[in-house]
């Protein structure tokens, strides 16, 4: 019988460039929510593939950036403890955009975590000519002189993720698997109903204000007598002209929220959902630590 591998791996990069995208299409199923918006992945998720020579645990984590308050700063540290844990890095460059100063600094500070392999991925093929995904991988394979692969892929076509799945696993260590086999992710059902919530809320918002969102789950209760789910949640802010704004006119943006969110809670809690959301403000919560800590960060 052959050895069987498992062990972790993390998609690193600039804001933006697929990795919860890349995360989900692995999975098979959405563990990690996704936004055009930077910075919208705010914890280590873990995502589990199950393949025949093993078991892949696929950790995201927020990109990394330079922080501008304390939660940017606690995002960062949270990638460098990821980083400094798991058995494979990838580091993700998109096809449809030139290799920057930002990717060639993310490149070189790998070298901070000498137990992890290094692989690089070149993103988001199936939005670049094949010219572009050439000289991206020309410039991505420069960065460093010790990747043990160079992949170009696509999460939306689901291009070469077999390709990766296999190069990914031949680099970990031999060993059981880590979950059971018919787990997606560790993720607590009210977490992925607050990361369900953020992802509706953050849809169509610009500016400042995605970065203000941050949503809590008080209570996910089956109703007696009825196939309803109640869930109790708020949004949080950190202004009242925010507030307005997620409310909209006549309560019409926070209904527009509830039913996108509805439409991903039902099928993680197998029912139809009541969803109550209240949008309240925590006055500047990204700069205090002690509401930082209240929202779990």
């Amino acid at each position: 019988m052959t050895d069987t591998r498992s062990g972790f791996v993390t998609f690193v990069g600039r804001p933006n460039v697929g990795k919860s995208t890349l995360t989900n299409a692995l999975v098979g199923e959405k563990v990690a929510i996704t936004s055009d918006k930077p910075q919208t992945t705010r914890r280590a998720i873990r995502g589990i593939v199950n393949r025949p020579g093993g078991q892949l645990v696929v950790v995201d984590t927020p990109g990394i950036h330079r922080p501008r308050t304390l939660l940017g700063q606690r995002l960062n540290d949270l990638v460098e403890q990821v980083l400094g844990d798991v058995d494979v890095i990838a580091f993700c460059a998109p096809a449809t955009e030139k290799v920057g100063p930002g990717d060639r600094r993310i490149a070189e500070s790998l070298s901070g975590y000498p137990r992890a392999k290094k692989v690089a991925l070149v993103t988001k093929t199936d939005a670049a000519t094949r010219d572009q995904i050439t000289e991206r991988l020309i410039e991505v394979d420069a960065l460093r002189e010790d990747w043990a692969a160079v992949i170009p892929l696509s999460a939306v076509t689901n291009d070469q993720l077999d390709v990766l799945s296999d190069e990914l696993l031949a680099l970990m260590p031999v060993g059981p698997a880590l979950y059971e086999d018919d787990v997606v992710t560790d993720e607590a059902l009210e977490d992925r109903i607050a990361e369900i919530i953020r992802e509706a809320a953050l849809h169509g918002v610009r500016d400042e204000l995605p970065h203000s969102i941050a949503v809590t789950v008080d209570d996910v209760a089956p109703r007696e007598d009825s196939d309803l789910t109640d869930v109790w949640a708020n949004i949080v802010v950190e202004r009242d002209s925010q507030k307005a704004i997620i409310i909209g006119r006549k309560g019409s943006r926070l209904a527009d929220v509830g039913a996108r969110a509805r439409a991903g809670i039902e099928p993680l809690v197998g029912g139809r959902v009541y969803l109550s959301l209240h949008v309240r403000v925590a006055k500047e919560w990204q700069r205090d630590p002690k509401q930082l800590g209240r929202l779990g960060f």
